[in-house]
């Protein structure tokens, strides 16, 4: 390495390096893996010029690549100044990275239905509308981000999407060839309808799109390695529920309900549907089991108790399983209103009592292995003779 009256002069391979610790922010990889360099150029004087190719022309974090490429090359020894510009990948470095994300896959294959696929799955399913299933959906998704693990949501419920807002999530997505990236917050990658819709206009679809749309966020959206994917579902056993059987046959489902008579007698049927689709039901959350009184700490059975143990005995007698409650998560105003202002609680006020039931929870999801069902081991078997 060369000196002058500047000092050390920077090497180009210690540039690259630099440029290897950039992800881009919406695959999480780094631009170096993703031939986004398109060249890097070192002055005598330390000044150093690098080329960056967005993958596509209104990329929304322009900014932020420049920003972090500034910042990175900026940390290496001897050099004086950063210069970035950006180029737009061609269509065909479009559909070189678009079949490098895929790992050579064929195109709209469903990566988690794969039997080697080692992200958990859970279907988060509820009997009825209003009993708080996203915001549960949301805060577990939060929790195990926090815990270090790579999570993604699907907001499969399209009539009623309100995931992106209850978890903080203003971007859009962007497409590169027949791929979606996902946008994130709090650390989880989100897809919603919501994102492809004008305003708050209606979706106004009937069974087939639906599937479809279901169909694009499993299979057209770049994920990455997830540990866990969360599905949001509609209400009730309709089209939604039986494509998500069709399309993740080894998702388990998780039933929120809440401690009321009616709302554990319409959970105990969405749960049953697991008979039908031959999947695992991994436990009851019961939401809304009570609200401490603000003046004596007396918890008020608002909605009456014992709907959440119902459920999962009703549960258990039906699929012949043990189905455990996981947890019940009290009445707070601090979860709506995480929800109103896409903080989720688990992150703001992780030891109020409905934060600390959720991170248990999640705990609970986050921290279960995935077993070798449905695992190819990869063994052939030999005679002995």
């Amino acid at each position: 390495m060369a000196t002058d009256t500047y000092g050390t002069v920077p090497d180009t391979d210690a540039v690259r390096a630099a440029l290897a610790t950039v992800n881009d922010p919406e695959i999480h990889r780094p631009i170096t893996d993703l031939g986004m360099v398109k060249s890097v150029e070192v002055a005598d004087g330390g000044a150093v010029r690098v080329e960056v190719y967005l993958t596509v022309s209104g990329c929304p974090l322009r900014e932020t690549i420049t920003r972090e490429v500034t910042a990175a090359v900026s940390k290496v020894p001897g050099v004086t100044g950063v210069e970035v510009t950006l180029d737009v990948m061609s269509d065909e470095q479009r559909r070189e990275l678009a079949a490098s994300l895929r790992g050579g896959q064929a195109e709209r294959e469903v990566p988690f239905a794969k039997p080697g696929s080692l992200t958990r799955v859970y279907a988060v399913a509820s009997g009825k509308g209003g009993v708080g299933k996203s915001s549960v959906t949301v805060n577990l998704a939060a929790a195990m981000a926090a815990d270090g693990l790579k999570v993604g949501v699907v907001d499969a419920d399209i009539y009623g999407h309100s995931v992106p807002r209850m978890l903080g999530v203003d971007g859009r997505p962007t497409q590169v060839e027949n791929m979606i990236m996902p946008p994130s917050a709090n650390g989880v990658r989100v897809i919603s309808i919501g994102m492809f819709t004008p305003g708050n206009s209606p979706v106004v679809w009937r069974g087939p799109m639906l599937h479809r749309a279901l169909q694009q966020f499993l299979a057209d959206v770049y994920w990455g390695d997830l540990d866990v994917l969360l599905l949001d579902l509609p209400p009730g056993t309709g089209d939604i529920a039986i494509s998500v059987a069709q399309l993740v046959p080894n998702a388990e489902i998780l039933v929120v309900t809440t401690p009321q008579q009616a709302a554990a007698e319409v959970a105990e049927r969405a749960g049953s549907i697991a008979v039908q689709t031959h999947q695992k039901i991994v436990g009851v959350i019961e939401n809304m089991s009570g609200m401490p009184c603000p003046h004596c700490d007396e918890v008020v059975d608002v909605f009456g108790t014992g709907g959440g143990q119902r459920v999962a005995d009703g549960l258990t007698q039906v699929t012949g399983t043990n189905v455990p409650v996981l947890g019940s998560i009290p009445i707070d105003v601090r979860l709506r209103e995480g929800g109103d202002e896409g903080k989720p609680v688990v992150l703001t006020d992780p030891e109020s009592p409905a934060g600390a039931a959720l991170r248990a929870i999640a705990g609970k999801l986050g921290g279960r292995q995935r077993g070798l069902a449905g695992m190819s081991l990869g063994i052939t078997p030999r005679n002995k003779f």
